[in-house]
């Protein structure tokens, strides 16, 4: 019901639901056609169980749940009162104000502008978009910016038994400015806190809120000491050059080889992106040393593309000294370009390889250039099968040993069928084509190496046949399945005058056990005719746990020579070769490789991985025990790495692991860690003892602490 009081106030109330009403100022404020409505003129929109109007005085009083809108922006109060003359709300009991960029807030009492943009605010608190919490006892807003007196800001949880507790840390300040045009927040006359006790003060501090992505400014520093090295301290400094590039310079500093400089860059383009990163330092005993990487990719058009990496460095044991990522033990450069198109691939590349080990010798490394291949897979034809061609040139030159190029052309034909009883069965015919130049070639009773041209032509063909047998129980589906393959091709076609550049490891196992070629490259043939079978069994419950077991061997028609002794395929009658693979439950997975040899009644491999246990404590357990091959330089391994994790509380998590070489008796690695986070703070603690020896390196023990203060950034000390 609507009244018209004698004063010419209308009042309305009584309301079950929420009246809305849109107050244009224009329309009350102004005689009508005195002026047009313009942009400034947005409508405030009113929402409230009870709405006062006083159209003499141009005021509004809303009570009970009174939610104002404007734009982006919602007011919500326990009672509002709007004078639209001074275009200003006044604002009390539970307040609280939504803004556009996810920041909440709060209030006891808000004077603010009709826009919602500009005020004065007291006991004010401000959740911001990442729930980090700003309070002050007083502050205005201009604009979009926010400026607070005696403000407190914090990204901890409050306790909830006892609120009054200071957080685990906070920054307290005299002035704290969020400026929104440049999305940071300011602190002035500023100290940080630990459980309510003050560890630093600064006059002045800045981190960007948490709109930003990106920012320039110093990152947390890091200090650390070594026994190779001294006293370590690295201060990186991020710039945001553009929206689509980024540089950390890194200015380090050891007391025992002088200052260093760390670079890393990054750039995206529009067809692609680049990484470049690198070091320079100056050692007392060798001088100048340093590193450099790259990497990129671009895109030529939808077909084609072209990219390289590469890691250039001074010395061999220069990343690993100063603790930069080693990938492995040889550095690669690698230019390539590559295309793709409907089902054809082709690449071609150069590379250079630098290997790191004492015992490479950089004279009979090869370089490879060119390295071409081309890969196509045919549209199905009218028999169901498809046409594939595998096309590739390659060429390697040493400084030392044999420099060799080779051309190949591999066409060959696949089907597959399925008969109407589940029988799956495949066929395909194959025929490799290899033309090999050859200068200083090795070959067994010459005195010097061979210059020559050497071709090979080796034609085969490959049947297999697989029955799935399945069978459904209440809470498990059972399968067994026979595979059976025969392999046609004539022996030998391995002549010594065709060298082995990219044949040297054959690893048998289950998962070659039926391949047409068991050798990884082009340069060696898995020549004459044989028969492979197995058998597949696995569990599949309702609840996903799984069981399944694959055993197999390899029956050669002839005796072969192309397999070195060790490798299982050296006789007839090959290894048996297995997997074993079971996750009944969540908790519990456990896979087990082997290769076991009839004749002589020995495991030549053995492969363990367990993992057991829930969140609260699991433990990992790696065994690899793998003979070493008679004609190449494998020498086997035989080591365990054990390891456990354990989730001891929300906050709180630990976990180690060890690996030994049981073949020497030595350990090789050891990693023990004790981590506590929460929603805004991090301490990582971990003791590693890295016992690795090359040269000038030795066994490394190392505890590093690392502090982390979430929204502002980390701090980090180490000692070696």
């Amino acid at each position: 019901m609507a009244v018209i009081s004698a004063s010419g106030r209308r009042h309305v109330s009584g309301f079950s639901f929420a009246l809305l009403l849109v107050v244009v100022m224009s329309q009350w404020a102004f005689p009508a056609g005195a002026r047009s409505l313009t942009d400034s003129d947005i409508p405030i929109a009113f929402s409230a169980d009870e709405l006062s109007i006083d159209h003499t005085l141009a005021t509004v009083t809303a009570r009970g749940r009174v939610e104002v809108n404007h734009r982006e922006r919602t007011l919500f109060a326990d009672t509002i009162f709007y004078d639209q003359n001074a275009d200003v709300l006044t604002a009390t009991g539970n307040i609280t104000l939504l803004e556009p960029g996810g920041d909440v807030i709060f209030a006891r009492r808000m004077e603010i502008t009709g826009d919602l943009r500009d005020g004065v605010v007291s006991d004010i608190g401000v959740i911001l978009s990442d729930s980090s919490l700003l309070a002050a006892r007083d502050g205005s807003r201009s604009g979009d910016d926010l400026n607070l007196r005696n403000a407190v800001y914090s990204p901890c949880r409050l306790c909830k038994e006892d609120p009054e507790r200071p957080p685990l840390w906070q920054i307290k300040a005299v002035r704290v400015v969020h400026d929104k045009s440049r999305k940071t927040v300011r602190y002035s006359d500023a100290w940080v806190e630990l459980l309510g006790i003050p560890v630093l003060y600064t006059p002045y501090l800045s981190h960007p809120d948490p709109t930003v992505e990106r920012e320039s400014g110093l990152l947390a520093p890091q200090f650390g000491a070594s026994s190779d090295l001294g006293f370590t301290a690295k201060v990186p400094y991020f710039q945001v050059i553009n929206t689509q590039s980024d540089a950390t310079i890194t200015p380090v500093y050891y007391t025992k080889s002088g200052p260093a400089l760390e670079v890393a860059y990054r750039h995206r383009f529009f067809d692609g992106e680049a990484h470049l990163n690198g070091s320079i330092l100056t050692d007392d005993k060798k001088g100048i040393r340093g590193h450099f990487h790259a990497d990129a990719r671009f895109d030529l058009d939808r077909t084609w593309r072209w990219g390289f990496e590469a890691t250039l460095v001074s010395d061999d044991n220069y990343l690993r000294q100063y603790n930069f990522p080693v990938p492995d033990d040889t550095l690669t450069t690698r230019p390539y370009i590559e295309g793709f198109r409907g089902q054809n691939y082709t690449r071609i590349e150069a590379i250079h390889f630098r290997g790191l080990q004492s015992d490479d010798n950089i004279d009979e490394t090869p370089l490879v250039l060119p390295m071409a291949s081309f890969h196509h897979v045919g549209q199905t034809d009218r028999f169901g099968g498809q046409f594939v061609l595998d096309a590739d040139i390659v060429s390697l030159m040493r400084a030392k040993g044999t420099d060799s190029t080779r051309v190949s052309l591999h066409p060959g034909w696949q089907n597959r069928y399925i008969s109407p009883g589940g029988g799956v069965y495949g066929l395909s015919l194959n025929l490799k084509g290899d033309l090999y130049y050859t200068k200083d070639q090795d070959v067994v009773g010459e005195t010097t190496g061979l210059d020559g041209v050497a071709g090979r032509l080796f034609p085969q063909a490959k049947i297999d046949w697989r029955l799935p047998l399945v069978r459904q129980g209440r809470t498990i589906y059972q399968i067994v399945e026979p595979i059976v393959s025969v392999v046609l091709a004539p022996n030998g076609s391995n002549p010594p005058d065709i060298p082995n550049e990219d044949s040297l490891d054959p690893v048998f196992s289950e998962v070659s056990l039926f391949n047409a070629n068991r050798f990884a490259g082009t340069d060696r043939v898995d020549s004459g005719s044989r028969v492979d079978y197995g058998l597949h069994w696995g569990l599949v419950g309702k609840n996903n746990g799984r069981t399944d077991i694959l055993i197999g061997q390899s029956i050669r028609f002839r005796d072969s020579t192309a397999f070195a002794a060790g490798s299982g395929l050296e006789n007839r009658v090959s290894d048996f070769v297995g997997r074993l693979s079971a996750a009944p439950t969540p908790y519990l997975n456990i896979d087990y490789r082997t290769q076991f040899n009839t004749s002589k009644a020995l495991f030549r491999r053995n492969e363990v991985l367990a993992k057991i246990g829930i969140p609260a404590f699991s433990i990992r357990a790696d065994y690899r025990q793998i003979d070493a091959l008679g004609s190449n330089e494998f020498m086997g391994r035989k080591d365990i790495s054990l390891g456990f994790s354990s989730q001891l509380s929300r906050t709180w998590h630990l976990s180690g692991s060890a690996l030994h070489d049981l073949a020497n008796g030595e350990t090789r690695d050891f990693d023990l860690g004790l981590v506590y986070e929460d929603e805004c703070f991090i301490v990582a603690t971990s003791l590693n003892r890295s016992f690795f020896r090359d040269r000038d390196l030795t066994p490394t023990d190392t505890i590093m602490v690392r502090i982390s203060l979430k929204t502002l950034g980390d701090f980090q000390a180490s000692v070696f």
